[in-house]
């Protein structure tokens, strides 16, 4: 949702906002909230409110992931499928709740190459608990993504990316949170078109 700039640089104020997922992030105060995300009541400097998410975001995992987590019995993996997972399709599987997922980079993976694709503004997600896994090649929407907890450098924090992509002829938007530490995370797709005449969907 904004850019991994230095805090201390920027005189802008910002607010803290999170969506449904209990995911936080800031946004600049003169801006009006993207779709999803609302206030939380706490606005002020970049790094105040850098602050105040690092005290209140205690657990990264998006909240349909952790209740998904405590509905597996004791012992169970986290993939394990359900009823539902084994007749749907895989973009209604994918956009069911929040999915293992890592980036698809190569000819190696690192944290360097993830941050070149960013820069270039076209990032490959790989979704690894479908069949073989289903990577997608995701055009970025730089306001909707969030590097404000990345930190290339030291290849700490969570990079959130989301974009649009195409799978089986569906248009999607594929939101995902990569941990830059394991390059590894979680992520999901919400349907952004009709399933048929997509030739005409502009990315």
């Amino acid at each position: 949702m904004n850019s991994h700039g230095d805090a201390s640089e920027d005189k802008r104020r910002y607010r803290v906002v999170v969506n449904h997922e209990e995911q936080y992030s800031i946004w600049p105060e003169y801006k009006k909230n993207p779709l999803g995300w609302t206030d939380v009541g706490k606005s002020g400097s970049k790094s105040e409110c850098l602050e105040y998410i690092k005290e209140v975001w205690t657990d990264m995992r998006p909240l349909s992931l952790r209740k998904r987590m405590e509905q597996l019995p004791k012992g169970a993996p986290a993939s394990a499928p359900t009823e539902w997972y084994r007749g749907a399709s895989v973009v209604d599987r994918l956009c069911e709740g929040e999915h293992p997922v890592e980036p698809g980079l190569r000819p190696e993976k690192t944290v360097r190459l993830l941050k070149e694709a960013i820069d270039r503004g076209y990032v490959h997600v790989k979704f690894k608990d479908t069949k073989g896994g289903t990577e997608l090649g995701i055009r970025l929407k730089r306001d909707s993504c969030d590097f404000s907890r990345s930190d290339f450098e030291a290849q700490t924090g969570v990079a959130h990316v989301e974009g649009k992509a195409k799978l089986d002829y569906v248009m999607v938007r594929c939101i995902a949170d990569i941990d830059l530490a394991t390059l590894e995370g979680t992520g999901r797709l919400v349907r952004t078109g009709p399933q048929a005449d997509i030739a005409s969907e502009v990315a």
